[in-house]
């Protein structure tokens, strides 16, 4: 049973009712649930012990009575008291937005990395939920959930051993992020421009990277389905050699313990040297999307206060165009001629349609500022000579005559400054 509290009145979210119930849904999907019914229920002034009134209480149990619902999923966020007594008068479990995305990732993590960040995030949330009753930590199948494991038990609640698992999982965090900087550090001697692709959770952020790549990263209709970074080498017009970076998508509401815990994840954005905008502009909340989006890439650096301009060259990719309308899509059309001044590419990363346009449109911005350079190199130099070759665009060559390092070659090379100090410094 999902329940989306809609909270109305000045200063509340703005959020569209039927699709966040939809993505909720999608929620409860993606960790293997089968939804019987969803409701949103309005909301002028949050209870303090329940967050819903009696009589609202009422309306769930019945709805939850007659689906023979096991576990209501609140969309939103719950304390620990009104989560107990919504448990204690429904005589159901309930968990909310925040326990369901972390029960998801817990499920979905698939390196060493993402297991230890899901694991940090959820003592994170549990660590103020211990009026709970609590399954020692030990004894906890699976590492954590509240929808596996063993039950609920006595309350065996030690802060002294969360916090000792916290502080060593924080350790081998550093670790991580130390030995992540390394290979970053390795890329960006290499040298290859890296473009990231960033887009709220199920925007097609994995289908478009296999589209380009030729690569099969896991790309399935479902939130969250991919939640550890995969890079990949692509080639595009004018530039030999770039890496795409997939990424975890976003998502409103997003648990404050998963954004500080997944910002080892989200480092390889903020490395970017283009960032792709992945939105599924068939999602009539796709505006929504995007505002949460900026508002990470905000807190990332990536996006300037003053203006919202972005600090790192963006494209905004509009996906899923293939599942427009013929009048949405006109409308949309007519949108694109309004925003000239954005990078905007309509794409379909399921038939490939707009991919191509998508690529030159990343290349024009990665080689925008590059300036024609002559260098004149010993002909046995072939190691700076396949350099140029393959992170400019040559012109021209030509021989240059001889000196006491023997026979000389002129190159006529476009390069941006990025390239150019790269190329000094081999």
């Amino acid at each position: 049973m999902v329940v989306y509290p809609e909270f109305r009145g000045r200063g509340a979210p703005q959020h569209d009712s039927a699709a966040r119930i939809e993505e909720a849904k999608g929620l409860a999907l993606a960790i293997g649930l089968v939804v019987v019914d969803a409701m949103a229920i309005p909301i002028r002034e949050a209870r303090a012990g329940t967050l819903f009134g009696e009589g609202q209480i009422q309306n769930i149990d019945i709805a939850c009575n007659q689906g023979e619902a096991e576990l209501v999923i609140v969309d939103g966020s719950l304390t620990a008291i009104q989560q107990r007594n919504l448990e204690d008068k429904l005589k159901r479990k309930v968990i909310d937005r925040t326990g369901l995305i972390l029960e998801i990732f817990g499920e979905r993590a698939a390196t060493a990395e993402g297991r230890l960040q899901v694991e940090l995030a959820h003592l994170d949330y549990q660590a103020g939920r211990l009026v709970r009753s609590w399954t020692h930590l030990e004894r906890q199948r699976g590492g954590f959930g509240f929808l596996g494991g063993p039950g609920e038990t006595q309350i065996e609640a030690d802060r002294r051993m969360i916090r000792d698992r916290m502080g060593r999982l924080r350790r081998e965090l550093e670790q991580v992020r130390r030995t992540r900087g390394l290979h970053r550090s390795r890329r960006e001697k290499a040298p290859w421009p890296v473009i990231a692709l960033v887009g709220y959770t199920n925007a097609g952020k994995s289908t478009l990277f296999n589209r380009l790549t030729g690569a099969e990263v896991m790309a399935e209709d479902l939130l969250f389905a991919t939640l550890d970074p995969t890079m990949r080498r692509i080639r595009l017009p004018g530039v030999d050699k770039a890496i795409l970076s997939d990424t975890v998508g976003f998502i409103s509401d997003l648990p404050t313990q998963l954004v500080a815990a997944f910002r080892a994840t989200l480092e390889e954005v903020t490395a970017a040297d283009v960032i792709v905008h992945v939105r599924d502009i068939a999602n009539p909340d796709t505006t929504a999307q995007k505002r949460q989006v900026m508002e990470v890439l905000e807190e990332l650096g990536l996006i300037e206060e003053e203006g919202g301009t972005p600090s790192v060259p963006m494209v905004e990719a509009w996906n899923k165009w293939d599942l427009l309308d013929a009048e949405r899509a006109a409308d949309l059309r007519e949108q694109l001629a309004l925003h000239r001044e954005d990078v905007i590419v309509p794409v379909s990363a399921l038939t490939g349609e707009g991919c191509e346009a998508l690529l030159e449109a990343v290349s024009k911005l990665l080689t925008a500022g590059a300036r024609l350079h002559s260098f004149v190199l010993p002909q046995g130099d072939g190691q700076r000579i396949a350099w140029l070759h393959a992170h400019g665009e040559v012109i021209g060559e030509e021989d240059a005559g001889e000196d006491e390092r023997g026979p000389l070659r002129r190159i006529e090379v476009r390069l941006d400054p990025r390239e150019l100090g790269r190329f000094t410094r081999l």
